[in-house]
Formats: C-alpha cells, sequence, structure tokens
C-alpha cells in the first residue's frame, strides 16, 4: 500500500484523483493551508515557503497539483504575479524539503499545461516536442516545468502532464461556456481546443502512478480535439440549451477579458500520441460521448 500526498486536492481535479486512489487501497493526504475536516491533511506556506517535514517523510509519492486559477480573474499584475509564483514557488518548496528529508518518495507526477506551446498555435498538430510559445502563459508554464525538472536530480521519477481543456460538469471552462443565457462560439470559433474528460485526466494521473516506466513530459488532453464552434455547440445540445452560430466578436471578448481574451481567442490543437503509445487508454475518444457522460449520467 502506497502513501499518495496531493497538493491542490480540494480542487476538481485533485477530488477525483483522490477518489480514484483510494478505491484502489492507497491511503491520501492532502497539504494544504489548513486542516481539512475528515481527510488526513499536512500543512504548508508557500509565501513564507515553510512545510511540515513529516509530509515528506511519509509520502510515497506526491501529486502536485497547486497553482492559482488562470481563468477566474482579470490579469493584472498581481493577478499574474499569483498565477506564477503559485505554481514556481509550490514546486521550489517541495523541491527544497525534497532535498532535506532522509526519507523521499520514489514518485513526483506534476500538473502542467498545453499552455506551454503558446496561446495560438494555429492549425498545426504540437506534440512534446514541439517549441515553447512566448507568451505570459508559456512564460508561466516554462517556469513552473524549470522547477519540478530540479526533483529529477534527486533520484525521484518525475512525470509532467502538460493537461488541456477539462469537461467536467462541476465548473471549469464548460461552467464558462455555458454561463450567459445563449451559447455561442467565441471570436471566429474555428480555434481548436484540446479537451479532456475530467475522467480521463484523473486516469491518467494514476496511470503515471502506477507504471514506473513512465518518466518526463507526457500531454494530457484527449485524442480528438474539437473547434470552439464544435465544442459550444455540442456542449449547448448536451445540455439543452439554446445555440446561436454568430460568434461573440473578438474585440467584445478583449474589452471584457483584457490580456485573458487570448486564452479563448487563441487556440491549441494537441497530440496525445505519446502517452497512448506509453500504454494508456481513453475512455472518452469523441466529443459527444464525454458530453453524454457529463450532462446525462
Amino acid at each position: 500500500m502506497q502513501n499518495i500526498l496531493i497538493t491542490g486536492g480540494s480542487g476538481l481535479i485533485g477530488q477525483r484523483i483522490t477518489d480514484l486512489v483510494e478505491k484502489k487501497g492507497y491511503q491520501v493526504a492532502w497539504l494544504s493551508r489548513g486542516l481539512q475536516p475528515g481527510r488526513k491533511s499536512f500543512l504548508w506556506n508557500i509565501e513564507k515557503q515553510e512545510i511540515d517535514p513529516v509530509a515528506i517523510e511519509w509520502a510515497d509519492a506526491i501529486i502536485h497539483l497547486a497553482g492559482a486559477g488562470v481563468a477566474e480573474k482579470r490579469w493584472t499584475p498581481d493577478r499574474k504575479k499569483l498565477i506564477l509564483e503559485s505554481r514556481t514557488h509550490s514546486t521550489r518548496l517541495l523541491f527544497s524539503a525534497l532535498e532535506k528529508s532522509e526519507k523521499r518518495p520514489n514518485t513526483f507526477i506534476s500538473a502542467s499545461a498545453v499552455g506551454y506551446y503558446g496561446l495560438d498555435t494555429g492549425t498545426s498538430l504540437v506534440d512534446e516536442t514541439s517549441p515553447a510559445g512566448s507568451d505570459f502563459l508559456a512564460e508561466v508554464v516554462k517556469a513552473w516545468e524549470n522547477e519540478v525538472k530540479k526533483i529529477e536530480s534527486l533520484d525521484i521519477r518525475t512525470v509532467i502532464l502538460r493537461t488541456g481543456i477539462v469537461l467536467d460538469a462541476g465548473g471549469g471552462a464548460l461552467g464558462e461556456m455555458l454561463k450567459p443565457p445563449v451559447a455561442a462560439p467565441l471570436g471566429s470559433g474555428d480555434q481548436w481546443m484540446s479537451w479532456i474528460h475530467i475522467e480521463d485526466l484523473a486516469r491518467m494521473f494514476v496511470f503515471a502512478l502506477e507504471k514506473t516506466t513512465l518518466q518526463g513530459v507526457y500531454n494530457a488532453v484527449g485524442p480528438n480535439p474539437a473547434t470552439n464552434q464544435q465544442l459550444t455547440q455540442e456542449a449547448a445540445y448536451a445540455k439543452g440549451k439554446t445555440y446561436l452560430g454568430i460568434g461573440v466578436p473578438g474585440f467584445v471578448l478583449k474589452l471584457v477579458l483584457g490580456e485573458m481574451a487570448a486564452m479563448v481567442l487563441g487556440g491549441n490543437r494537441v497530440s496525445c500520441q505519446k502517452i497512448q503509445k506509453a500504454g494508456f487508454q481513453f475512455e472518452f475518444y469523441e466529443l459527444s460521448a464525454a458530453l453524454k457522460d457529463i450532462f446525462h449520467n
């Protein structure tokens, strides 16, 4: 039986991973700012770079999900600083604690993002060997991954999962897309969105945990990316919401969202072939099946 320490465990993805590994008989604890009722937890303070050293000694594996939400608030200078430092400083704290610990976990799995490739990679299919982008989010992801890669130097098996757009009924991208009274594509609607069902994403983290030959960077996206128009239209249909095929103009989105509008006006068409070749099998290949499961099960 393994002990799994999860940062960001109270989030949508963290809770789903927790459920899956507990069903498999693993012991789970969350690393959090405050003790969690009914949940084994250890304390850390990223700003003060403090962590309970017992957490590291207890853990056989660490799943690192912590980071401020990228799309939750407008990108003010303070918000951008928080988006970056919540990822880099939390990872740096973990590295420091791992370096000092006499007993270290054998596995470290970190979330990352397909934002690594840039906010708009056009129609080209990008994979793990594709170059990094140069916009704000790409710079954040590069800095984040650089901190994670330091953990490899401690002889700990390290896996980085670059996550795409996570589809889940509980919130996230779908919730935002379907929030207006009428669903409509954003901008041209032709931009690619590399999506993954939350169930497949959680299963991928467990796959990375259990497949000990897995190491390095993998794209955590589904096999069939969709355009913004396809995703919006099918999501509206699956939820029984009115769909209007006239796109929300880009200039309106820029007025409302500021710099953050680039997240929805750009797009990525991302390959998942590497993780598939490693043996991972998706439950949700097609968008329609994923949306049906989300809204009707």
